[in-house]
């Protein structure tokens, strides 16, 4: 069930974000938060991808503490 909404907020974009830091030379996490504290540099789609990357980073970091 959990992976369900998961997999829809992916979608086919899996790996991209990921790209997206690689090429900024940043982790995904330090990617996020640059892109989320600079929003007008960057499309809606790229701070949408950073925001789902801080809620799955959360969720892991929940699974991994039970």
């Amino acid at each position: 069930m959990a992976k369900d909404w998961i997999s829809k907020a992916i979608g086919n974009d899996e790996g991209k974000f990921s790209a997206k830091a690689d090429r900024a030379d940043m982790s995904t996490s330090e990617f996020a938060s640059h892109v989320l504290s600079n929003k007008e540099d960057y499309p809606a789609k790229t701070e949408k991808q950073a925001v789902l990357a801080r809620t799955l980073a959360k969720v892991r970091k929940h699974k991994k503490n039970r």
